[in-house]
């Protein structure tokens, strides 16, 4: 990976997705942010993001949705959901189609970044 890492952020929620662009930018990383899984698609720049921060619950695509059909295509990169509407159904299905954690909001910063610095350890498209 060249230059900084890319994290992508894609939540419907735009003060969250400005929080956290703030904080990723804040420890080196540049933030992308996206306000649905179908921006997110759509997006040229899309394939450059070494992780995702992928809000659970969202109008169209839920992020879970979006994390499974990245990776039946791609493999995808190291996926991060956060949700307000955490239930024990969406954290079952999450770790089997490859995210790495289930952050339920609000989180601790350290905890993100935590799972930012994990996730980035883990890119497969290396």
């Amino acid at each position: 990976m060249y230059g900084k890492p890319r994290i992508a952020v894609v939540d419907d929620d735009e003060s969250v997705r400005q929080g956290l662009a703030n904080l990723i930018s804040s420890v080196g990383y540049e933030a992308e942010l996206y306000a649905s899984a179908e921006e997110f698609i759509a997006s040229s720049e899309a394939g450059g993001a070494a992780c995702l921060v992928l809000d659970l619950r969202m109008p169209g695509m839920s992020g879970l949705e979006l994390q499974r059909r990245l990776a039946a295509h791609s493999g995808g990169p190291p996926v991060i959901i956060i949700t307000a509407h955490g239930d024990d159904e969406a954290r079952a299905g999450a770790p089997p189609a490859g995210a790495v954690p289930f952050l339920n909001k609000p989180f601790k910063e350290e905890t993100l970044l935590g799972a930012i610095s994990s996730a980035l350890s883990l890119d497969r498209r290396e």
